[in-house]
């Protein structure tokens, strides 16, 4: 974890309370950081956000992701406000809810039917019920290293798993996440490495009459935001097409972040379904999967179920169709692409004065860097990578106030409010802190 050398005399006395009621303190298993290591937040701002102590930080952890106009902006802020107004949970379909799936057809290419739900781990969980239920088979095959939520079906291979687990390359096991998982559920997946099409071709060749689809993280949003190689994702669509597979993108990271269309208009190519969740509500809880009509309408003739009290509440329709507008009326993301390459750009140049060895990988909007002599195309290659000096370096940038996770397979994530000036001061911080690193 991070450890800290600013005051922590505020937040650990908060943090002592925590421990008290929450489980390790904390609501998420991946926010706990230690017993007197995990910072308490009390405010965010556009780019930066303030621990209980008043010290101010640069933010590129993002809360993982969704924020990409800044935190707190106040156009959503406002919209959720007005909306909540009027109540937010009817046993009915909202305009706010029709407008909002309008915007989402409108940005994403290829998208034709949706249903809105709450968290990014509902909406996978309900795209691969719909492939089942679409194609009448049970098992689908999984990437190496993605990170598809927290039900028990995509729960193996993670960005968590140690890759002493995964067997050999060829043969691959997957490496159950922790315990409480039925032990049969693994039956269901094939976990293969990514970027790796003969691999995927091979087992689809021999088990497609059991594989109802291919779900993939069309970057690797736990893996340095590595991304896939040319042909990559449009041969996975073309095999699906070929052998009765449905293709699922986990967008939960790419929607709304990459471009307006997500992968989808980034890599050019339009799976049967995609899920939304992160970017969608820059911060609000909203998600969403969707995509062919053909393929979801297996939900609307009641044969696939999907269900949710809080699917389209006010407060999510609200931020989702607030968030939806600004991208549509301005080059929100194509500006912050470009910024973000004065980042990676930025950052490389100090990679190669201080001269140590790396890759710069991702989108300029979910990037990052590896510090290896390797080219990385998946996660068994990580191997290769410092992590010491890695982790090294964060902890300067910690204490020179950029909040950065530690751990070089969390991406670095943008957002609107990541002005030239955030920039500027972020890349003199990094410059001061590989320094210190290798003296």
């Amino acid at each position: 974890g991070i450890s800290m050398s600013q005051s922590r005399e505020k937040s650990q006395p908060i943090f002592d309370r925590a421990l008290n009621v929450l489980v390790k303190g904390v609501s998420s298993n991946f926010r706990y950081l230690g017993d007197k290591e995990t910072p308490v937040i009390i405010k965010g701002k556009g780019a930066k956000i303030w621990d209980a102590d008043g010290n101010e930080f640069i933010d590129y952890r993002l809360g993982w992701g969704p924020i990409n106009l800044g935190h707190a902006d106040d156009r959503v802020n406002e919209a959720v406000s007005e909306a909540i107004k009027n109540g937010t949970t009817f046993a009915a379909t909202t305009l706010l809810e029709v407008e909002t799936a309008e915007l989402i057809k409108k940005l994403v290419p290829g998208m034709e039917k949706l249903r809105f739900t709450n968290t990014g781990t509902e909406a996978t969980m309900h795209a691969l019920r719909v492939a089942r239920g679409y194609t009448n088979k049970e098992k689908f095959i999984k990437f190496e290293g993605q990170y598809h939520g927290a039900h028990d079906y995509v729960l193996f291979s993670t960005a968590s798993s140690p890759l002493s687990a995964l067997g050999a390359r060829t043969s691959p096991v997957p490496a159950q996440i922790g315990s409480g998982i039925p032990n049969k559920i693994r039956d269901y997946v094939y976990c293969l490495p990514f970027n790796d099409f003969e691999a995927v071709e091979q087992c689809v060749k021999v088990h497609h009459g059991e594989i109802s689809c291919i779900m993939v993280e069309p970057c690797l949003g736990n893996i340095a935001g590595i991304e896939p190689q040319k042909d990559f994702l449009a041969h996975l669509k073309k095999l699906c097409d070929d052998y009765n597979m449905v293709l699922i993108f986990d967008e939960v990271k790419t929607g709304f972040r990459l471009s307006n269309g997500g992968a989808r208009e980034t890599y050019g190519v339009i799976p049967h379904i995609s899920t939304y969740a992160k970017s969608l509500g820059n911060g609000f809880p909203v998600a969403a999967f969707g995509g062919s009509a053909d393929v979801m309408d297996v939900v609307g003739s009641g044969s696939v179920t999907h269900a949710g009290t809080f699917g389209a509440n006010g407060v999510a329709t609200a931020a989702a169709k607030a968030v939806l507008t600004i991208l549509d009326e301005s080059p929100v993301l194509t500006n912050l692409a470009e910024r973000g390459m004065t980042l990676k750009r930025g950052l490389e140049k100090v990679l190669i004065d201080a001269d140590l060895p790396h890759q710069m990988t991702g989108h300029p909007n979910i990037q990052g860097f590896l510090l290896t002599e390797k080219p990385v195309n998946e996660v068994r290659d990580l191997m290769h990578h410092d992590d010491t000096m890695y982790e090294k370096i964060m902890h300067n940038m910690y204490t020179r106030g950029i909040w950065m996770e530690d751990d070089a397979r969390e991406p670095w994530f943008l957002c609107d409010s990541h002005d030239d000036t955030i920039i500027e001061e972020t890349l003199n911080k990094f410059e001061d802190s590989v320094q210190a690193a290798i003296r």
